[in-house]
């Protein structure tokens, strides 16, 4: 079956990511809603690009329908039965709700919601079909498939058990200057918006969650995700990033700040609130999720990551960043005397060409070059299709969307409350 996808208000470089290949299951001729504008300009120059670039070049067709009231010319024309959102978050989970009223299936960028205001319409649109997913890229990386795989060997890693620290530590560093496909990126001034894109406590740690979720559903399958049963919400911070004006006009094109962030605004200075910290207790384990922002990106590097998983027998570390020049390295330090050839012979059931290197202090494992960030969004799709075509949203997913986004809500509600005298 093929599909005919509707793009509504692109604002956010991800919808145009989905189509970084050709994709046989989709009607080359995508369907663009949205107001005029530089959203919706640099999503079409995007497509171009991956349709003029000289390896594997797309051929995609855009037809654009442009106008004030685009959302409300999707639900009326319907050319398609799916829509794909990106972009202003605040506004995300209304315009959902409207899409599910109408019939359509609704692939959106996270994070659904900047605040938990909205939670409501989170409950009305996944309580059945049509589908309402979000674009979760990390569960189709080789190197978090593996990292499940170690933790999931009892004979190696044991059960989680952090002790006094968090059994789960998920971080990262993200850069507001960057590039995508090999071109400096240009972000729409509402990024820099808090209340629309999300702050530090609900945009990145939306995957965090997503994949301390994947883990503890590994270790306890059919498990069906509960807030109030399965969340402790232990602590949460936010703090800001200072952003120079001229960084700002650079990053956006514009020349100054919007009156809307005036009250974040000190001497030409933007306080964004872009940073948090949260400690949960997901299913009684441990998970800590730290997530930050920077200027610059630097010259032929890219986003930093990181993670460590504590077990009863074994520590097990990845990490991307300057010290690993960029590329993915995982380290496994065990105690006792595991038996890592047999452990080597299981994983390589599922990685055959996976490598593991005794050192000082453990073992290296490594794998062939993974899929990029931006490779995994055509896959996220794929994912999504798979779905649209059953035609069944498995209880399991609607049940950990929910629990996600409240868990983030609910943290966030907990950072900005004022102190108790």
């Amino acid at each position: 079956m093929r599909h005919t996808i509707l793009v509504h208000d692109p604002g956010h470089f991800h919808a145009a990511l989905l189509f970084a290949r050709n994709n046989d299951r989709v009607d080359p001729t995508i369907h663009v809603y949205a107001p005029p504008g530089p959203g919706v300009e640099a999503f079409m120059a995007l497509i171009d690009g991956f349709n003029r670039r000289d390896t594997a070049p797309t051929d995609w067709r855009l037809e654009q329908h442009l106008g004030p009231r685009s959302l409300d010319a999707l639900v009326t024309e319907r050319r398609g039965g799916i829509v794909v959102l990106a972009g202003k978050n605040g506004l995300r989970l209304p315009i959902m709700h409207r899409l599910h009223d109408e019939g359509f299936h609704v692939l959106a960028d996270k994070p659904w919601l900047t605040d938990s205001v909205n939670l409501p319409h989170l409950e009305a649109i996944t309580g059945g079909l049509p589908l309402a997913i979000d674009i979760i890229t990390g569960r189709h990386s080789a190197l978090a498939r593996l990292r499940n795989l170690v933790i999931a060997t009892p004979s190696v890693f044991g059960a989680l058990d952090g002790g006094d620290l968090p059994a789960l530590e998920f971080s990262s560093t993200h850069f507001l200057l960057k590039t995508v496909d090999g071109r400096p990126l240009q972000r729409p001034p509402w990024f820099y918006d808090s209340n629309m894109q999300g702050d530090g406590l609900v945009d990145i740690q939306s995957h965090y969650v997503d994949q301390a979720q994947w883990i503890l559903g590994i270790l306890g399958p059919g498990h069906h995700f509960q807030i109030d049963r399965d969340v402790e919400i232990l602590d949460a911070e936010r703090w800001t990033l200072p952003v120079p004006l001229d960084l700002f006009r650079e990053s956006t094109g514009e020349a100054a700040f919007p009156d809307g962030l005036a009250g974040a605004v000190k001497n030409d200075v933007l306080h964004l609130a872009s940073n948090g910290r949260i400690d949960y207790r997901l299913r009684g384990v441990h998970v800590r999720q730290h997530c930050e922002w920077d200027l610059r990106q630097a010259k032929g590097g890219g986003d930093m990551h990181g993670f460590m998983a504590r077990g009863e027998m074994a520590t097990l570390t990845t990490e991307i960043g300057p010290d690993t020049n960029f590329q993915p390295r995982m380290r496994l330090i065990v105690s006792g005397n595991p038996d890592m050839a047999a452990a080597l012979k299981q994983w390589r059931g599922e990685f055959p060409a996976l490598d593991m290197t005794q050192t000082g202090d453990g073992y290296l494992l490594s794998l062939p070059p993974d899929a990029t960030h931006e490779a995994q969004f055509p896959l996220a799709l794929d994912q999504f299709l798979d779905l649209a075509d059953g035609d069944v949203w498995p209880a399991e997913y609607a049940a950990r969307i929910r629990c996600r986004y409240t868990l983030l809500a609910r943290a966030r509600d907990l950072a900005l409350k004022p102190p108790t005298r």
